[in-house]
């Protein structure tokens, strides 16, 4: 009897064991079928739908900013120096993405002078915001200071998108979101950067430049 009780227990271990691969298998075989669906990822989609940036003035200029917050768990671990490492040495070249965690491109790099419009997609899970920043002759980008509070000196910038599905600045721009910001821009190379604290050093950056 104690055998056949030892048997039942077993059995109900194997089944329970079956049914938790059986969900396990069938989570992953959705997540590669892409019909996998998670609330945790919600606010992530909340603005896509309904932000829709309207017709350009002038020559429109698209810029993504992106980072690796979903990837990494989010959190802490997309903070400062501190915690990264980060600083202008974490940077990229370029308008790709930084050797760091969050990057930034701009399409196309290169605009003629005049009324420039700046259309901005967050695709990260982090708030980010773009700031027009002029470049010096002979200036790299990725290379300004980072303060103790990680972040640039901002005191130059020429406009900025930080609003939510909005023109202009404001609290930050929303994963999933755009924003939008209209410049009359003269000749020159410009620096497009995110000045939330820790992501200039972190990659957010792009070189745009007017002829």
């Amino acid at each position: 009897m104690n055998t056949q009780l030892r048997i039942r227990r077993h059995g109900v271990w194997l089944g329970v064991g079956a049914a938790v691969v059986l969900g396990v298998g069938t989570t992953a075989l959705a997540a590669g079928t892409g019909t996998f669906d998670s609330s945790a990822h919600s606010p992530y989609m909340a603005y896509t739908a309904r932000c829709q940036a309207p017709a350009p003035i002038g020559t429109q200029v698209r810029v993504t900013v992106s980072d690796m917050g979903g990837m990494m768990g989010g959190g802490s671990m997309m903070g400062g120096r501190s915690m990264m490492g980060a600083g202008p040495m974490m940077g990229s070249g370029g308008s790709g993405y930084g050797f760091g965690r969050m990057g930034m491109t701009v399409s196309p790099q290169t605009v003629p002078a005049g009324t420039v419009t700046l259309d901005v997609m967050n695709t990260g899970m982090r708030d980010h915001e773009v700031l027009v920043l002029p470049l010096a002759a002979g200036q790299a980008i990725g290379q300004r200071t980072v303060g103790a509070d990680d972040r640039i000196d901002e005191s130059t910038s020429l406009g900025e998108v930080s609003a939510t599905c909005a023109a202009g600045a404001g609290d930050g721009l929303k994963p999933g979101a755009v924003g939008w910001t209209t410049l009359n821009l003269a000749p020159g190379r410009y620096e497009l950067v995110c000045n939330i604290a820790g992501h200039y050093g972190a990659g957010a950056f792009a070189e745009l430049d007017v002829t």
